[in-house]
């Protein structure tokens, strides 16, 4: 729409070394394969490189919203991970063994997380603020406010621009702000209407949790942070995350756009039933 297994000892301390971003390579694409509280995946290629950024649904249904796309799973590279929540990690196993990927996480994410990932090698670990890259990408994980052993957000840079991933976040801290820069293509978090998450069926201390700060970005924040990354070459933000219980994709973009006037970025919701269309940079 668019307006059980490794034990964290097994972990590869140092990622592999940072190597300079190709200048010769295809411009960057993604898709959001999956978005929301029951399964999260974003697919990024630079035409060379095809990378899952989390795997929180089922390997088949992956694998069948990639195909739906042109998108070939045998064609992937890596999975990189953000945290340790079952909507962002149920198909990793899966699909790392099924197509022999390397699995980029940090520590902290396998210790919270290998009972439920199985057997998976190799697994090359990352620390926030440090980046690494994976063929011709670029990749810096920053730290994020989420209630996570070591959650991450991301940006992926190639000559052709730059991809930020902000999802799972209670706030919107400077490192956060210092890191998104400069974007070409922004996933941003717009999680839930403060009213209806107030009024709505959620249990009081589910409630809490997702307004806190280790929880997620509401309409209203979203909105407030997107106003401090705007500059002339933001093409594209992509509004995800967006709950089916406290928000509505109508009520997301209204409000994250009710400042931003004449500037010419377009916007797409992402969707938790199904995968978005391919958005390209050139």
């Amino acid at each position: 729409m668019t307006h059980p297994g490794s034990h964290p000892s097994n972990l590869s301390q140092t990622p592999p070394a940072e190597s300079p971003i190709c200048a010769d390579g295809n411009g960057l694409s993604l898709c959001m394969l999956a978005s929301g509280s029951k399964g999260n995946s974003i697919y990024i290629s630079s035409g060379q490189t095809a990378i899952l950024f989390d795997a929180g649904l089922s390997g088949k249904e992956i694998e069948r919203r990639m195909k739906c796309r042109g998108l070939r799973p045998q064609e992937l590279d890596a999975i990189v991970v953000s945290h340790e929540h079952g909507d962002h990690i149920q198909g990793v196993g899966i699909m790392a063994r099924r197509f022999g990927l390397p699995v980029y996480i940090a520590p902290e994410t396998l210790e919270a997380a290998h009972s439920h990932l199985g057997q998976i090698q190799p697994v090359h670990g990352f620390a926030c603020g440090t980046a690494f890259s994976i063929n011709d990408l670029s990749i810096r994980p920053f730290s994020v406010s989420h209630d996570a052993a070591a959650p991450a957000g991301f940006t992926i840079e190639n000559h052709a621009g730059k991809i930020g991933l902000a999802t799972d976040l209670g706030i919107a801290t400077a490192m956060v702000k210092h890191h998104l820069q400069d974007c070409s293509l922004l996933v941003l978090e717009a999680n839930h209407d403060p009213h209806l998450l107030e009024t709505g069926p959620y249990p009081w201390p589910v409630k809490q949790r997702v307004k806190s700060r280790t929880g997620h970005l509401s309409n209203e924040s979203a909105r407030a942070l997107l106003m401090e990354l705007l500059h002339d070459r933001l093409a594209h933000v992509v509004l995800a995350h967006i709950s089916e219980t406290n928000n509505t994709p109508e009520q997301a973009l209204q409000v994250v756009t009710g400042q931003l006037g004449r500037h010419p970025v377009q916007f797409s919701i992402a969707c938790q039933d199904r995968c978005g269309d391919l958005i390209s940079l050139p």
